[in-house]
Formats: structure tokens, C-alpha cells, sequence
């Protein structure tokens, strides 16, 4: 039995600037971190007593005989590119819901290939846990997603990640003090919404519209080192970061149509009624869960205002993805042989 741990996201500052059709020519720049909540993927040889040989189990059940009929396409995608012969039996389960904008599809991602990798007996760097993800999601599978999600999953922390228009990616660690990452976390709660939606069909209306946004995403990448020296700064106001994410959120609405919708839009304005400082729609936008920065004195009145919805606290993670549990036993290793 393997298991592997893999965090979710929220993202910040510079969303829309990691897609690589956009980072490709002005290059691109985000923040944001991974979070204490998590993607479990646990992988074993399937014995051979069944009809089929692969089960996959997620929120479907999957019995097949061969890769190719496998309809969930990241666990199809990285089965193939791994070359896996033998039957697994795959299960996943998360924290939070999936489709809710907090990076759950390239956790999954990353998850399931780290897993594959500990099972072929290797032990993958977060480098190449990403880069393989990030090549399997938009050239594999051929979804409209950027690349920062799977920095993230692969990473962790609290990071700044720039995007060249080369193709490289960096991953720089923010460097914020005990008191101040703590007084940041305090002011950041989760409230989901309830609606689900497919990132990449939103993520392509935005892809359509990059030749007409481009003064919103330079507006968007120029928030990242305004938000990048704000929080490195021990004496800084973080109500000025409220405040930045608001304006952020006004310009990822005009990105697409489908960034928000009017249940959305009064989701948050009750919420900066109620005392919130600002925030924005998670992911790709269309619902899942809403990010409010809000004092904590204040927090009381927002989750009374809100409080048909669900509020989530969080930490950043600091490990990103991990094997959890590693027991290859001796069958499996004979399957393996």
C-alpha cells in the first residue's frame, strides 16, 4: 500500500497570468500558497481475482481491463505516460470538495504520480513532480489550465512563482516573520458556496479573451510585487492587503462572462458589508469557494452574514506533495518484477 498527501491551494495575487499561452510572450508572475487541507491517493497491486484489472475509485467506481478505457483523464493520462502493466487499485479522497477552485484536479495530478513513482520503487523531486503534471494537464489531456497549481501541490508554502517566457518556472519561498504569517492567516477564511464548476471551460473563455485583457493581466501581474513587498514588510498595514485583493477581484471579473454570476456577487458584497476587507472567487471563478480577508474581530459578524454558507479555516502548508504511508509488500513486488 502506497498513500500520498498532496495540498490544495489558494491563490492570491497574479491569477490568469500562468497560462502558458499568456507567460509565453509577457512572461508571469502570481502568489499565493498551499494549504493544511489535502488530496489522499492511495495505490496498490490489485490481486488477480477479478474480472477486471484496474478499480479506480473516486466519486465514480471504475472497474476496467485496460488503461485505454479508463474515463477518469488524469488517472488514464498518467497511468499510460507511466507505462504501467499491472492491475492497481486506486482510491481517492480530499478534504474539501473537488471543482471549488482550490487547485484539486492538479493535487490529484500530482498526487497520483508521486504515488506512481514511490510504486516503481523511485523517489520523485518537486521539480519534476510539477513539470510532469504540468505537461500532462495541457499537453496529455489537453485541459485549459495554467501552471501554478501544480508548483504548488508538488512545492508547498507561501510562495511567489514567476513565469518566463522561456518556459522555466521559479519557485521563491516568501520570507515572512512568525507574528506576521500568523496575524495573515488570522484575517483568511474559506466560505464555500455550494456551486461547482469545470475550470477549464472557464479558463478557455479566458484563454479566447487574452488579446482583449491584456491592461487587466499587466494590472493583475503588477499586484504581485505590490503584494510580494507589502508582506515582506514587518511594519506594513495588512489591511492594505484586503484592500489589494478587492481591486484584484474587480479585474478577474472581467477576464470572462463566467468569472462570477449575480448569486456570487451578492455572496460578497454582503460579506464586505458585514466587515470583510476584501477577496475573491477562488480558481477559475463560476463558484466553489470564496476567500474573505477579514479582521478577526470582525470575523464574528461576517459568519453571521454568511452564515447559510460554509466557513473553512485554514494554515499554509509548508511540505507539499508527500508519501504518507510506503509498504510495498513481497506480492507486490513480484507483480512489480
Amino acid at each position: 500500500m502506497i498513500i500520498s498527501r498532496t495540498p490544495f491551494r489558494v491563490s492570491l495575487f497574479g491569477g490568469g497570468t500562468d497560462l502558458p499561452k499568456w507567460y509565453r510572450r509577457h512572461g508571469g508572475a502570481v502568489i499565493g500558497g498551499a494549504i493544511d487541507k489535502y488530496c489522499y491517493i492511495s495505490l496498490r497491486t490489485l490481486p488477480p481475482f477479478f474480472e477486471h484489472k484496474h478499480r479506480i475509485v473516486y466519486s465514480h467506481i471504475e472497474h476496467v481491463r485496460e488503461i485505454a478505457e479508463i474515463r477518469h483523464p488524469s488517472v488514464r493520462a498518467c497511468l499510460a505516460e507511466m507505462g504501467i502493466e499491472n492491475g492497481l487499485e486506486i482510491h481517492h479522497d480530499g478534504d474539501l470538495p473537488a471543482r471549488s477552485g482550490l487547485g484539486s484536479s492538479s493535487s490529484f495530478t500530482v498526487g497520483l504520480l508521486n504515488a506512481l513513482h514511490a510504486y516503481r520503487g523511485r523517489m520523485a523531486s518537486k521539480q519534476d513532480l510539477a513539470e510532469e503534471a504540468i505537461r500532462i494537464e495541457q499537453e496529455v489531456i489537453g485541459e485549459n489550465v495554467g501552471s501554478q497549481d501544480q508548483m504548488w501541490a508538488a512545492f508547498g508554502g507561501l510562495n511567489r512563482i514567476d513565469f518566463q517566457p522561456d518556459g522555466s518556472v521559479d519557485v521563491i519561498p516568501l520570507i515572512v516573520e512568525r507574528e506576521r504569517r500568523d496575524a495573515l492567516q488570522n484575517h483568511f477564511v474559506l466560505y464555500f458556496t455550494g456551486l461547482s464548476r469545470f475550470a477549464s471551460d472557464i479558463e478557455g473563455e479566458k484563454i479566447a479573451n487574452l488579446d482583449k485583457r491584456e491592461a487587466q493581466l499587466h494590472g493583475l501581474r503588477a499586484m504581485v510585487d505590490e503584494a510580494a513587498s507589502l508582506l515582506g514588510n514587518p511594519r506594513g498595514d495588512l489591511a492594505e492587503l484586503g484592500r489589494l485583493l478587492h481591486e484584484g477581484w474587480m479585474l478577474k471579473r472581467d477576464l470572462s462572462a463566467n468569472v462570477s454570476n449575480p448569486v456570487i456577487d451578492a455572496l460578497y458584497r454582503a460579506a464586505l458589508e458585514a466587515g470583510a476587507l476584501g477577496g475573491k472567487l477562488l480558481g477559475a471563478g463560476g463558484g466553489g469557494f470564496l476567500l474573505l480577508f477579514i479582521p478577526p474581530e470582525r470575523q464574528a459578524a461576517v459568519r453571521e452574514r454568511l452564515k447559510d454558507l460554509t466557513a473553512v479555516a485554514f494554515r499554509f502548508d509548508t511540505g507539499g506533495s508527500k508519501i504518507v504511508v510506503y509498504e510495498p509488500n513481497d506480492f507486490e513486488r513480484r507483480r512489480r518484477a
